[in-house]
């Protein structure tokens, strides 16, 4: 381990080394270059700005010679001293606004440049020139053009037009020629260097005059400038030679430097690598005992198993939890000691299945049952996930164990206590409506009473001791006929009492929406006669049934149109129509839904009572217990649905939850 870790670190440093070396002769070579090419930039921009300073100056000069109001000949002998002083002006020329000559001067440095009469000619630079001069009332440049020489050479020339303006208007123009090989010449060249060469070219980059440089070295570097002019835009480039980079003196630089920093980078290196090495050794002697101390106060059980099924590690709160010590447990495979044995096949089966791969353990866990050393069964929820380590392979299963016991017992205990609450609630409404009962029995129970006082009468001897006619007879069928439809008019009465409070186990069942409403109708019509309400249903033809606890929903439906019936008990209004429907309610392909909706026409629900309207024991008359609403909607939630309200117009309410539909599967 020692050699590796100092073969590593010569490694290291003769990588430092080569790499620092190489890098410092590249930056040095870079700063080189970019010193030569910010100079560069540096004199093309200061030969620009000489230009415009010398064009500037001329168009003064050019202006000063139309002061005074001249004739032609003093024009001339001005123009000739202008000309002698500015080499890089050709000839100079004054135009009527006609553009007609009317004087001119050439420039006694090189000779005359064809017949001055000529250049007026519709497609002439010049009269480009100047009708642009005209029009921005200012100076104007031409387009540089081609001029040949008497020796058979050329050079490209470029026009400058000024207007003369007085009192307002153009009297005339003065014409100047520029020689752009002169003006490189004598603006520019007198500052460059020898390894310079400076040239005009169009904005296409097409060369228009050159000045060259008289030494030239390995490496070309390029700097160039607008040179714009009003009418003409000119581009300055000027390109420089400059030898290669000295490697030599760079190369020692960079190695006695290069040799210095891996020096100290070793010496660094030696001792971060020790420092990390002591902290990594006490951090893992933290992790380990952190680890210790939180795996034991986990009251989660915590199983690791191999590819193979054997246990590699348990936790304190998995042995506390089967009862079991961690050597009993470590190393054992299939049927493990803490399987029931009326359970053991299925286990084992499962294990081999999710250890082949074949099967993955889901997600959201699973439930199963296991069983403690002193033979005590109790239901555990797993969840399993794969152990990979450092390298990414798997090598085996993690497992994490939650005794559900008192959870169960909790849920249980609940359930019998929402039971409690439902029959009481159930009662509690039969209560309610003890008064309607009494009143809808009382018209069967007269009747009977009637009829059978009658029958009696017709079967009694008469005062002369004949036996009843055969009339009398028929008449005592009939009464007894009646006695017996009003009797089981009051055992349907009782009976829908009976089935609405009696206890039937929850379970949930496909039941059609008319069944549903018509195990309640009869004791929601016995309310809605009492009050004069009138019922109307509408069910949506082509529903399919609902799955829910039949029980359950009949209540929340008998609650929520007695709130309806009782919110309508108002003599002011009339009519008075309580609305039920059902229909198809927004579903997608995984789960359909139905919507039952209750809807009345009363005085509605106010806003400082719509906050409350759910909360248990709430309530706004003084006979209510305050747990109707609450209770519908605990049921509706707890079938996956939704109840709310809403204000009905043109004045009301209406009630909507939801149920699941159920969708029968293929054979």
């Amino acid at each position: 381990m020692g050699a590796w870790r100092r073969w590593s670190l010569w490694t290291l440093l003769v990588t430092l080394v080569a790499g620092m070396l190489v890098t410092q002769v590249w930056l040095a070579g870079r700063y080189e270059a970019s010193q030569v090419q910010s100079r560069l930039e540096r004199d093309t921009a200061d030969a620009v700005a000489d230009l415009r300073s010398a064009f500037a100056q001329n168009l003064q000069s050019l202006q000063a010679l139309q002061s005074g109001g001249p004739d032609l000949a003093s024009w001339e002998a001005r123009a000739a001293e202008l000309l002698t002083a500015r080499r890089e002006l050709a000839h100079i020329e004054w135009r009527d606004t006609q553009l007609q000559l009317r004087a001119h001067a050439e420039s006694p440095h090189r000779p005359q440049y064809g017949d001055p009469g000529m250049r007026s000619s519709p497609h002439s630079e010049t009269m480009l020139a100047c009708t642009n001069a005209g029009r921005i009332g200012g100076p104007s440049y031409s387009s540089s053009y081609f001029q040949p020489l008497p020796d058979g050479l050329g050079a490209e020339m470029m026009e400058v037009c000024l207007p003369l303006i007085a009192d307002g208007r153009t009297r005339g123009f003065v014409v100047a020629t520029y020689a752009l090989p002169t003006v490189l010449h004598d603006l520019v060249a007198p500052s460059l260097q020898r390894t310079q060469e400076a040239s005009f070219t169009e904005t296409d980059g097409t060369r228009l005059a050159l000045v060259g440089a008289v030494r030239r070295g390995t490496r070309m570097f390029t700097a160039q400038q607008l040179f714009d002019l009003p009418g003409n835009t000119l581009v300055l480039r000027l390109n420089g030679w400059h030898a290669a980079p000295s490697v030599f003196p760079n190369v020692l630089t960079a190695l006695v430097t290069g040799m210095s920093i891996a020096l100290v980078s070793v010496l660094v290196v030696l001792v971060r690598d020790n420092r990390r090495r002591l902290r990594a050794e006490r951090d893992l002697g933290d992790a380990l005992a952190f680890r210790k101390a939180m795996e034991d106060s986990l009251v989660t059980g915590l199983r690791a198993r191999d590819l193979y099924g054997r246990i590699t590690y348990v936790n304190p709160a998995f042995c506390d939890m089967v009862g079991f010590a961690p050597d009993e447990l470590v190393g054992q495979s299939s049927p493990l000691p803490y399987w029931p044995p009326e359970h053991a096949q299925e286990y084992g089966d499962r294990q081999i299945v999710r250890l082949s791969g074949q099967l993955q353990p889901p997600r959201e866990g699973y439930e199963s049952t296991f069983m403690r050393k002193d033979g005590t069964r109790f239901p555990v929820m797993i969840y399993e996930a794969p152990l990979i380590n450092a390298k990414g392979l798997h090598t085996g299963w993690m497992g994490s164990f939650l005794d559900v016991s008192e959870q169960r017992r909790v849920e249980e205990l609940s359930r019998a206590s929402q039971e409690r609450l439902q029959a009481t609630a159930r009662l509690a409404t039969v209560g309610e409506m003890a008064s309607l009962l009494s009143h809808e029995l009382n018209q069967p129970l007269a009747a009977i009473a009637s009829y059978a006082n009658g029958s009696l009468n017709l079967l009694a001897p008469t005062a002369g001791g004949q036996a009843p006619s055969p009339q009398d007879l028929q008449d005592v069928r009939t009464g007894v006929q009646r006695i017996a439809q009003q009797a089981e008019r009051a055992g349907r009465v009782i009976k829908s009492v009976h089935d609405f409070i009696r206890r039937r186990d929850q379970s949930r069942e496909p039941v059609a929406a008319q069944d549903l409403f018509d195990a309640v109708l009869p004791l929601i019509r016995l309310q809605a006669r009492k009050t004069g309400v009138r019922v109307v249903l509408d069910i949506a033809p082509g529903l399919p049934p609902a799955l829910c606890d039949r029980t359950m929903v009949e209540q929340v439906l008998l609650n929520l149109t007695r709130n309806a019936m009782q919110s309508m008990d108002d003599p002011q209004i009339h009519p008075r129509v309580l609305d039920l429907r059902v229909c198809r309610a927004a579903s997608n392909a995984a789960r359909g839904w139905l919507e039952f909706s209750v809807a009345d026409i009363g005085n509605g629900i106010a806003d400082e009572v719509a906050e409350r309207l759910f909360t248990p024991f709430y309530t706004t008359r003084a006979e209510g217990m305050g747990l109707g609403l609450s209770l519908c909607r605990t049921v509706v939630e707890q079938h996956g649905g939704h109840l709310h309200h809403a204000a009905r117009q043109p004045r009301g309410t209406v009630f909507t939850f939801t149920l699941p539909a159920h969708h029968e599967t293929a054979p």
